[in-house]
């Protein structure tokens, strides 16, 4: 039986996971209320639908994909369209979230007594032919959402409340991204300093591995530092205000701030970032 799923909203990771929902036979609603013409464009080619809010409500699931930032204000508005209805969609909080948060959203949707489940993406958003990235799902409903794995997406039950997935995406999210804020930021300073060459030379010969995701990481953070400020926030706020190491995740916030303002300006150190992936490329060849 075809299933209705809506997603909100219809960004990079939400359009690429829509595509893979409706070549799977799902029905895909969003809302494209305001949304600019890239995105109503975006949003047809991955065979989303728009529409208003009542039809959002009545959708059997929802995925919540937003910036970490806007996840509570989502929560919300689901709740008061949810609230005065008869059936529930079940909905999924597939955000970069810290626990104390996913707990707040499952508040906000709990009070309309609509079943929650808390979700964790990792991965890059699903190109046609690939590979899906890993939906975790954690919460006493996470099982009523198995029919996305039907749908074609890679679900993966975490056992345990909601705060489980998130904790983990949390836990996943501040490995791989702190080692990208640490990478960029050592590239940068040792670029600055005249010894970009003799660092890439000597990861190289020491630390292959790391030299190769550098390779990718670099030049693919760039356009998405500013989605990982947020994220670098509720990290800082996973790990709690009394943990040391909390400090460092609100040092990589700043960091990617001011990437994302570099790449908007001048894009001194996006080019720097650039031309050093770009050298290691060179060498391989």
């Amino acid at each position: 039986m075809s299933k209705t799923i809506a997603i909100l909203a219809p960004g990079a990771m939400g359009s690429a996971v829509a595509r893979r929902l409706s070549e799977n036979g799902a029905r895909v609603l969003t809302s494209l209320k305001g949304r600019s013409e890239a995105t109503l464009k975006r949003a047809a080619d991955a065979g989303m639908i728009g529409a208003e809010d009542e039809a959002i409500a009545d959708a059997d699931i929802i995925l919540s994909i937003v910036p970490p930032g806007e996840a509570v204000a989502l929560a919300e508005r689901l709740a008061a369209l949810i609230v005065r209805r008869e059936k529930k969609p079940v909905v999924v909080d597939c955000n970069a979230v810290n626990v104390d948060t996913v707990q707040r959203i499952e508040e906000i949707i709990g009070s309309a007594q609509a079943p929650f489940v808390d979700g964790g993406i990792t991965g890059f958003p699903p190109q046609p032919g690939g590979k899906s990235p890993a939906f975790y799902m954690s919460g006493g409903h996470a099982k009523d959402v198995a029919v996305l794995k039907d749908l074609g997406l890679d679900v993966r039950i975490v056992e345990g409340p909601v705060g489980a997935a998130s904790a983990l995406k949390m836990s996943y999210a501040g490995i791989v991204k702190g080692l990208a804020g640490i990478g960029s930021a050592m590239v940068v300073a040792a670029t600055k300093a005249g010894a970009a060459d003799a660092l890439r030379d000597e990861l190289a010969l020491s630390q292959p591995a790391v030299l190769a995701r550098l390779e990718v990481a670099l030049p693919d953070m760039i356009p998405k530092a500013y989605r990982w400020v947020a994220e670098m926030r509720e990290i800082s706020g996973f790990l709690g205000p009394d943990h040391p190491a909390s400090q460092i995740y609100e040092g990589f916030a700043r960091w990617f701030e001011h990437l994302a303002a570099d790449a908007k300006g001048e894009a001194v150190d996006a080019e720097m970032l650039k031309a050093f992936a770009e050298s290691v490329a060179k060498k391989n060849v």
